[in-house]
């Protein structure tokens, strides 16, 4: 759901009433559904409820004998059935059945293929269609839109939700792609689906659960956040100890309190990311950080422990966590030189060091002005080439632009090499100027802009004011387009060779 329609949930957002605890005494969990797409090559988990004691019977049409499980004492019910590995060009529709006594769920159009689940706030969840005032809609939006005619891909958008608990069911509608429906589509998910679609030629499933100004602090368990003392410490133990931790959620009235909500730890996750763990998947994409701007110090710690949570939940393995950069963006501020956002991206890299991650950069596709860019091609298509290449195995798709390795200080000048692999045919820039945005320090810790110049695979930097170099810097501040690339046009990653805090 975008921002502008977020006020329009408030009334029903964080109300749990008597009318939602009345359930039927059979049911299917609410995101198995027709037209949904299954993991394939793993075991589709299906549950719900059914009077204690009774047996459930499931039943799809890719196998022969059926399987049988007992609801407990509560009522709760869970079961598996294997699922094969799909075909390449394969689009064939199957049928799931879910039975208990007399009743019985039959689920159509069902696909295997690949399934993600793709989180985080408002870049994440702006959709291909506008939402004006906040969101003006992709690039080409209109073209976009006509030209989404892939029935194989689908997709569900859980419904906004925050809560103290967990919640065992989650709403929203699996849709299949089309024209008259992919405007609703997140603009991220959508350019990756499509990617994967191409390269795979299987189905693609992609369960999105994003909410515009949400904090990554939300959308982590609490048991995750409780693992990491620093992180505990920061995020959970103060809200715990504060009145908003007491305060009924049926008071968010208004954007500015919804807005506070949702940098309370554990909301989220609760209402959106719990219902689904049950959910077999290939893995997640993440989209995140406006929120936190300003946690540089702590968002590597933060994102990783929600991922060790999500991990856990799914009990899939170490799940591949494919996750965007943040965009350069002006915060409104008169200081060009300001570095807390570029300290927010330092601390995103550095949860490469997470195995199974991966990092699409953005510097290139933000605008400054408007915190939603518009260019998600690029994003979707970036996230993509991470899968392709390290969940995929495609080994001839180059997933990063140029990386730093080394640089050298050669009396007044510095020689900046970058990791052959990340070179990708050679550096250029994507608008035949000069490499911008590099600056250079010397034993003062004062840094100056450089002048950039490509030689052959490397660069050399040079600056007037700093005639005994001793530290570079690229991209690092809050809101650098910059052009630096390599010749398949994947930007450079913006880094610093110091660790002053000045």
């Amino acid at each position: 759901m975008a921002l502008v329609g977020l006020l329009a949930a408030l009334v029903s957002v964080g109300q749990s009433g008597p009318a939602a605890a009345a359930r039927p005494a059979f049911q299917l969990a609410s995101i198995l559904q027709s037209d949904m797409v299954v993991q394939q090559a793993k075991s589709l988990a299906l549950w719900g409820m059914a009077p204690a004691g009774d047996t459930v019977v499931l039943a799809a049409d890719w196998r022969q004998a059926p399987v049988r499980v007992v609801a407990d004492a509560g009522g709760a019910w869970k079961g598996s059935l294997p699922v094969p590995a799909a075909r390449p060009r394969d689009f064939a529709p199957h049928t799931l059945t879910v039975s208990c006594r007399r009743e019985k769920t039959t689920l159509t159009n069902v696909l295997i293929g690949e399934v993600w689940v793709c989180s985080g706030q408002s870049n994440m969840d702006m959709e291909l269609k506008p939402a004006l005032p906040w969101l003006r809609g992709v690039v080409d939006y209109e073209k976009e839109i006509s030209a989404a005619d892939y029935p194989a891909i689908r997709l569900i958008n859980i419904e906004n939700s925050f809560k103290k608990t967990p919640q065992p069911n989650a709403k929203g509608t699996w849709l299949v792609c089309s024209p008259q429906t992919a405007g609703d589509f997140s603009g991220v998910a959508y350019f990756y689906g499509r990617e994967l679609l191409r390269e795979l030629q299987v189905p693609v499933g992609l369960v999105v659960a994003s909410m515009g100004g949400s904090a990554c602090q939300a959308w982590a368990s609490r048991e995750a956040l409780a693992a990491d003392l620093r992180v505990k410490a920061r995020y959970l133990t103060p809200y715990d100890q504060s009145p908003q931790a007491r305060e009924s959620l049926d008071s968010v009235k208004t954007l500015e309190k919804l807005f506070e909500v949702l940098a309370r730890p554990t909301l989220l996750y609760n209402a959106m990311i719990h219902p689904l763990k049950s959910l077999s998947i290939k893995g997640f994409l993440w989209y995140q950080g406006e929120a936190n701007k300003k946690d540089g110090r702590d968002y590597t710690a933060l994102c990783t422990a929600l991922l060790q949570g999500w991990r856990r939940d799914f009990n899939q393995g170490e799940l591949p966590f494919y996750y965007v950069q943040m965009t350069p963006y002006n915060w409104e501020e008169k200081d060009s030189t300001a570095t807390y956002y570029a300290r927010l991206r330092e601390a995103q890299a550095a949860m490469l060091r997470v195995r199974n991650t991966g990092m699409a950069v953005t510097m290139d596709v933000g605008e400054p002005d408007n915190i939603h860019p518009r260019n998600k091609q690029a994003v979707g298509q970036r996230l993509a080439r991470l899968a392709l290449a390290r969940t995929y195995g495609h080994a001839k798709v180059l997933d990063t632009g140029p990386q730093l390795k080394r640089y050298v200080v050669r009396g007044r000048q510095v020689e900046v090499h970058f990791a052959p692999k990340s070179l990708g045919g050679g550096l250029t820039t994507n608008d035949g100027r000069p490499p911008r945005h590099f600056y250079l320090a010397g034993p003062d810790q004062v840094f100056y802009p450089a002048t950039a110049t490509i030689v052959q695979q490397h660069l050399v930097l040079t600056s007037s004011q700093v005639p005994k170099p001793v530290a570079v810097r690229y991209a690092f501040t809050n809101y650098p387009v910059t052009n630096l690339a390599n010749q398949l046009g994947l930007p450079a990653e913006p880094f610093r060779t110091d660790t002053w805090e000045r």
